[in-house]
């Protein structure tokens, strides 16, 4: 398969590697030095795209891909606020676009666990609960794609909850003015650190929390 490659940081030459090492070829690696010289023409000579670039650029990069009549998997997060927008226009071109807030296996398996445990939780009001993830310095998006997924699955199955709330913060402080219809997601940008996300219900009696970690 020939691959356009969106994205030439830490996962795209990860990506790169892997690809080679299953018989791929990666005909196009684009970043920020030599996107704009991108030709439709150029893409039509690949197979599929991979998109592993920043928010800012993955929304245009779907865009040459639906107009150049490409596949793409889309593996950033941080632009899902115009998700209806760039399906949209998929529908329009025709196009084939897959995206994930994370193609783990580990973390698909977490968000199971996650929405098992939101449908059963439903029925406890008296837990209040709280999302933590932690990333290293370099990721540009917060809360985490990942972390807006599990917000979305508790929201989805405890009635209660209806609003995400976002807190940067240097410790994992639980903030006591959040209303009752409000979800927090605690946000820590560390290190080097690849990814940890936690889930927690607590009362006055007792905690029951899940944590991801990579």
């Amino acid at each position: 398969m020939r691959i356009a490659l969106f994205g030439y940081g830490k996962m795209g030459k990860e990506i790169e590697q892997i690809a080679l090492s299953r018989g791929h070829e990666i005909t196009l690696k684009m970043d920020v030095n030599n996107i704009d010289s991108l030709a439709s023409a150029d893409l039509q000579k690949c197979n599929a795209a991979i998109e592993f670039s920043t928010p800012h650029s993955a929304i245009s990069n779907m865009n040459k891909c639906f107009e150049a009549g490409i596949p793409i998997v889309v593996g950033t997060t941080g632009w899902y606020d115009k998700t209806e927008e760039v399906i949209k226009l998929c529908k329009e071109k025709s196009g084939c676009l897959f995206y994930a807030s994370n193609f783990s296996i580990g973390v698909n398996i977490f968000f199971k666990v996650n929405e098992y445990l939101a449908k059963r939780m439903n029925n406890y009001p008296e837990y209040k609960i709280s999302i933590k993830e932690i990333h290293h310095l370099h990721k540009l998006d917060a809360p985490s794609g990942t972390g807006i997924s599990l917000a979305n699955q508790i929201m989805q199955n405890i009635r209660k909850k209806t609003k995400l709330v976002n807190r940067t913060l240097p410790g994992f402080q639980t903030l006591t003015e959040l209303k009752e219809n409000e979800l927090e997601i605690i946000s820590k940008r560390e290190g080097e650190v690849p990814g940890t996300h936690s889930v927690k219900y607590f009362s006055v009696i007792d905690d029951i929390e899940i944590t991801h970690r990579t």
